[in-house]
């Protein structure tokens, strides 16, 4: 009997029809040319273009038996299977019941949904959930569609592999793994996660290390996946010379967030193996607990930490723990709210140093460094105009408070009687600062193009110090070196500045300025340039306790002048520092575009102060404005100049020149060259010697006050997949390449692997380390290699 028939629900017993025998609410749609019923044998066979869907499984084939009294089907030539989960099997004969449950594949191929592959000579499957494969092969590498017969980049080869897919997991039995084809290991069987898990508790990829105090280690990591929303990670390293660390880290995640809490600890076997003047060599049983965390409250605000405590200073950097080893650690907890062009953040820090130094040394740093309790900030700008003008509130305040009085030599030849003299980077005690400050200023366009600017700013500060005796000694003592040193404070007599030391100050700054800029439009049919002159000019009073050492300055100890703080109101970084006086800016801005896509901007300038104190040229305890091209009624130059071209180079260049000479002070220069698969990066530095405040030269050390300084990089992708890179960092004081780097790298869709060489040079002591790290990725399997350690030596 022959029949033609699209899509035709078979019906269980309905024998007009076809009989399938599926006991089931769903239809079992058949497609095919022709349809031969065989009552004697109580088969079906379908012919030419064959298609069966049902249950959301769909099978096509050239030729399909149904057999009504075994109820499997047999499906012969270019036969294709998808399940109700999108898993594709290929294969030219295939024998399976009628629900798709169980069944039988010869010379198969499986591909799932997330693109990994499985192949036979012989496939079995039982229950619908357990799929047995017979001399199979496993990959997450796609074939090659011009040489499917290629063998893969990395695949597993295996007597025996079970796909359960009930627990979840692949079984390989007498698996060897191959590289391009070739076996490299051999493992008589391993587990892994179904290729559509996402998270499955089991063993991680191993962890490799190579330290000469820690000696050989190995990590071995397992995970749990407790639920959907939390996890945990233990990991077990052991090391030949320190023995057993033992980690543990626990992750919960939350619809607005998430947190994780990490243990460590180890009993150290050998700590002879480590310097005896370090610290690592003085403990036995040591050991951290850390978290981290942050959470969205609503939309505007977000709470977190990043906190962590230790049984010494350097555990967690010299084991290297993952998310605590930082060698400068900032422990905090935070609040941030941000609602249109408002801001708002609270924050308490610990500042750590992991150093090895042992604490009671004099070049200790850990015990100086403070705790902040609280730093907040706060801005908000108007929305609505006042007075035709944009107007900002800011608010600023901190408590910061030091165990240990924090000084660091000056390095500077200095007359012969002040050679112990030294800059107070911090009290030991308590100081705390409030300040609020607001800004109005207003965009006028004048006629002819004239752009004007008024600015009025008002700033009050509140102050309150407790400084230990040690503190009070050591301002003491930089007041005295100020006196006798020749540099940018003149020999200004200080004396003995014990009676001005104050608990509490109180100081206000009131701002009136006015910036003018007339940027002049020049056109060309093959360019168009930008040339715009700027003039500021700020009249303020003199800094309140200006020339003052009793105020500990905290966050403005960093100034650097250049083209790009020019035009500040106020050019110290932060807050413990205020500028007073009259002061002019002068500039002049040019930008120009042309034709052939290159672009040019340049800025050229300098300051003049016109009246009152110069706060540059008041000392504070560490100096910061010595050297720093403003300490002169008329400052150094500084400009700038950048330049790109289309898709292939970019440059600039920036520097500092002495007011009367024009001698360079400062300068940068950096350079990135983009070809098609070749970048390039250059950097150049120099800084002149800054005595107070910076180096100066000093023979008797072999120290050079210069600072000069060379970089290179460089990145190769050879292809599609291969690249490589490397980076040089040469010290040209002390002629000596101080950092050096090469590595190279593969990736593609199943595969990563990444090595890297690098080697520091200390300047001074000469002292040369090396390390390589590498990391091995293989998509479905997991990574291995030396994590966020390496091999050292």
């Amino acid at each position: 009997m022959l029949a033609q028939t699209p899509f035709l629900p078979l019906q269980a017993q309905d024998l007009s029809t076809v009989d399938a025998g599926v006991e089931s609410d769903e239809p079992l749609l058949l497609e095919a040319d022709t349809l031969v019923y065989d009552n004697d044998r109580q088969t079906v066979t379908a012919v030419g273009g064959v298609q069966i869907d049902y249950g959301g499984n769909r099978l096509v084939a050239q030729r399909v038996i149904y057999d009504r009294r075994t109820r499997r089907l047999v499906a012969r030539g270019d036969v294709e299977l998808v399940d109700d989960e999108g898993t594709r099997v290929y294969s030219d004969e295939i024998d399976v019941t009628d629900d798709f449950r169980d069944g039988f594949v010869n010379a198969m191929r499986v591909e799932t949904v997330d693109k990994t592959y499985f192949a036979a000579e012989s496939g079995e499957r039982v229950g619908g959930v357990r799929t047995t494969f017979n001399n199979g092969v496993y990959t997450a590498c796609e074939p090659c569609e011009d040489k499917p017969d290629q063998p893969q980049l990395w695949r597993i080869k295996a007597q025996k592999i079970i796909w359960n897919g009930e627990t979840k997991t692949v079984r390989f039995e007498r698996a060897r793994f191959e590289f391009f084809g070739f076996p490299l290991a051999r493992l008589p069987a391993f587990e892994i996660a179904d290729p559509t898990v996402k998270r499955k508790s089991g063993f991680l990829f191993p962890r490799f290390a190579y330290n000469s105090e820690l000696g050989f280690g190995v990590g071995i990591p397992y995970y749990f996946a407790l639920s959907p929303t939390y996890d945990l990670t233990v990991t077990g390293t052991g090391y030949t010379s320190q023995g057993f660390l033992g980690e543990a880290e626990w992750r919960q995640r939350f619809e607005n967030g998430q947190y994780s809490l990490k243990i460590a600890g180890i009993h150290q076997l050998s700590p002879d193996e480590f310097d005896f003047d370090e610290v690592d060599s003085t403990v036995t049983n040591r050991g951290m607990i850390g978290s981290q965390g942050e959470f969205r409250i609503n939309p505007m605000w977000t709470f977190g930490w990043d906190v962590m405590v230790q049984s010494d200073e350097n555990f967690s950097n010299t084991y290297e723990i993952t998310g605590y080893d930082d060698y400068y650690r900032d422990n905090q907890v935070y609040l941030t709210g941000l609602n249109g062009r408002n801001y708002f953040d609270l924050r308490f820090h610990k500042f750590d140093i992991q150093a090895s130094t042992l604490p009671d040394r004099p070049t200790a740093l850990n015990d100086k460094q403070p705790w902040v309790l609280p730093s907040f900030d706060y801005s908000k700008t108007f929305d609505e105009p006042v007075a035709g003008g944009e107007l900002t509130l800011d608010v600023n305040s901190q408590v910061i408070y030091r165990d240990e009085l924090h000084v660091a030599p000056v390095n500077a030849l200095r007359p012969p009687n002040f050679r112990e003299a030294e800059a107070v980077r911090g009290i030991a005690g308590t100081s705390a600062r409030l300040t609020a400050e607001s800004e109005w200023k207003r965009n006028m366009v004048m006629p002819g193009g004239l752009m004007v600017t008024p600015v009025l700013a008002a700033r009050g500060d509140a102050i309150g110090l407790d400084a230990s005796a040690d503190s009070v000694a050591a301002i003491n003592s930089t007041s005295t070196f100020l006196t006798g040193a020749d540099y940018s404070y003149n020999g200004d007599a200080y004396g003995d500045v014990s009676a001005d030391i104050r608990s509490a100050y109180y100081r206000a700054m009131a701002t009136a300025g006015l910036e003018a800029r007339w940027p002049i439009l020049f056109s060309t049919s093959s360019a168009s340039h930008v040339l715009e002159p700027v003039a500021q000019i700020f009249v303020r009073p003199n800094a309140p306790y200006g020339s003052s050492l009793g105020i500990p300055n905290e966050d403005a100890q960093s100034l650097v002048f250049d083209a790009t703080t020019l035009f500040d109101r106020d050019k110290f970084s932060g807050y413990d520092r205020i500028e007073g006086g009259t002061r002019a800016n002068l500039g002049l801005r040019y930008s120009g575009s042309f034709a052939n896509g290159w672009t040019l901007n340049a800025l050229f300038g300098q300051s003049y102060h016109l009246a009152g104190d110069n706060p540059f040229a008041s000392p504070d305890l560490v100096s910061v404005g010595a050297y720093s091209g403003l300490e002169t009624d008329v400052s150094d130059f500084v400009g700038m100049v950048g330049f790109t071209t289309p898709d292939l180079l970019t440059m600039s260049l920036g520097g500092r020149f002495d007011e009367e000479t024009f001698e360079m002070r400062r300068g940068e220069v950096a350079a990135d060259l983009d070809f098609d698969r070749v970048r390039i990066g250059a950097t150049y530095a120099y800084i002149q010697q800054q005595p107070l405040y910076g180096f100066e030269d000093d023979p008797s050390r072999n120290i050079e006050g210069d600072r000069r300084e060379f970089g290179g990089r460089l990145a190769l992708q050879f292809n599609e997949n291969w690249r490589a890179y490397g980076s040089a960092t040469y010290d040209l004081v002390s002629e000596t390449l101080s950092r050096s780097s090469i590595g190279f790298a593969y990736d593609d869709e199943c595969f990563t692997y990444a090595m890297i060489f690098q080697r520091t040079v200390t300047t001074v002591t000469k002292e040369e380390s090396t390390s390589i790290g590498f990391n091995i990725s293989l998509r479905t399997i997991g990574d291995f290699g030396t994590g966020t350690g390496q091999f050292s030596r």
